[in-house]
């Protein structure tokens, strides 16, 4: 399968008695579904799929999957801290109709992880699911990277089809794409490094900022891929300064808050993540103005 484009990594939102709120989520996706997204990810770190049961992911699963339109794609977070775990996710965003597997790398035993152990956990996983599985190196949440060399490595695997880096090193990215074959799908995870990852050969975005901003993260990826750079460098600018504000300094509690703002449903994180103080939300709300008036509520 092909991936291609902007993907809105969905958060997930909570009633007032601390529940995930089903309806909430639904509201948000039939929203989604009016824009130009490529899709959607369903449990992944925007997604705060750490602080879920298991009942909830299942739920969210569900909701995501009935709520999405045709021709979505549509991928699931399934990885876990066991191989088999990991597995048993896989086999269930399959049972649901998931088109792809994000798996991220297992961190607990950080110093226990080396190459080769990362490669024989993703051979098992890949062997084993039923729908293609998709690379999650997200270090700066995880403490452990995939190097270009273990990409590399697995990109051999048939059932692996690319990675979601979410480093934001564009070096880096730029060291997968030179060492995987050019079928192998490499999607980037920082807003603020959108433009120079495509520019280098990233096929798309899996973006939190895409929960509040999603038109203006698939305009920057049309601007590209209809070779307006110009515009596109422009466009990277305001995204790059949103991305640090709202997503890098602020958290998911940051990108609800603007969801709040732009009309879709956002709400409070899930403890121990703390919601925003107001003088966080003065800050959003007056960065917000600036890129559209219209859209900041009282």
């Amino acid at each position: 399968m092909i991936v291609c484009g902007v993907f809105a990594a969905l958060t997930t939102p909570y009633a007032r008695d601390g529940s995930v709120s089903l309806p909430d989520l639904k509201n948000n996706v039939q929203r989604y579904n009016q824009t130009d997204l490529a899709g959607y990810v369903a449990l992944g770190s925007t997604g705060e799929s750490v602080l879920l049961s298991r009942a909830e992911m299942d739920g969210i699963l569900i909701t995501v999957r009935e709520a999405a339109v045709k021709g979505k794609t549509l991928l699931a977070g399934a990885g876990a801290e066991s191989t088999a775990e990991t597995i048993e996710r896989t086999k269930r965003a399959a049972e649901l109709g998931y088109d792809a597997a994000l798996v991220k790398t297992p961190c607990y035993y950080k110093p226990a992880y080396k190459p080769e152990v990362l490669i024989a956990h993703y051979r098992r996983v890949a062997d084993e699911s039923p729908i293609p599985v998709l690379l999650y190196s997200i270090p700066q949440f995880t403490g452990v990277a995939l190097a270009a060399a273990e990409v590399a490595a697995l990109a051999e695997h048939r059932n692996i089809m690319g990675i979601k880096d979410s480093s934001g090193n564009v070096q880096g990215v730029g060291e997968i794409i030179a060492a995987t074959p050019p079928a192998f799908q490499v999607l980037v995870g920082s807003a603020a490094t959108m433009y120079p990852s495509l520019a280098i050969g990233a096929r798309g975005a899996i973006l939190a900022l895409a929960c509040a901003l999603p038109e203006k993260c698939v305009a920057l990826f049309e601007l590209l891929r209809q070779g307006h750079h110009e515009k596109a460098r422009e466009l990277q600018s305001v995204l790059a300064r949103a991305s640090k504000l709202i997503v890098s300094e602020m958290g998911i509690a940051g990108v609800k808050h603007v969801m709040d703002q732009r009309g879709y449903r956002g709400g409070l994180p899930r403890l121990p993540l703390l919601p925003l103080q107001q003088e966080q939300k003065k800050r959003l709300n007056d960065f917000l103005a600036t890129m559209e008036p219209a859209a900041v509520r009282a």
